[in-house]
């Protein structure tokens, strides 16, 4: 089997406060494209739509241009830019740092459940 999407045609868009998410979902893959502008934050612009107090997603990601900062909830922080792959374990608040659009690819399958309200 091979199957291919383009991220120009998504299946879904899910828009919120200061950034959207784009998913394309294939077969064992939810392949996530998040545009963040500055000021974004998950605390002030996702929080409310997941429900929980920090973000419970895997994230698997790439960023492609901007700056995002990661917090986890035992304190651990990290920065990652522009050619950094990350890994993100659940448990965590993130932000735009300085005044470019972030923007991340999130192959962790974890977009299928991002910025969607909890059931």
């Amino acid at each position: 089997m091979i199957e291919v999407k383009s991220i120009d045609k998504p299946d879904e868009r899910r828009d919120f406060p200061k950034g959207h998410l784009e998913v394309c979902n294939l077969t064992g893959l939810s392949f996530g494209v998040a545009t963040f502008e500055p000021g974004w934050r998950w605390s002030e612009s996702v929080k409310q739509i997941a429900g929980t107090d920090s973000c419970e997603v895997h994230h698997n990601g790439f960023v492609v241009q901007g700056r995002l900062r990661i917090r986890m909830d035992d304190g651990a922080e990290a920065e990652v830019g522009p050619g950094d792959a990350f890994v993100c374990t659940p448990g965590h608040d993130a932000w735009v740092v300085g005044e470019e659009q972030a923007v991340i690819y999130d192959f962790a399958g974890g977009a299928d459940e991002y910025a969607k309200p909890k059931a």
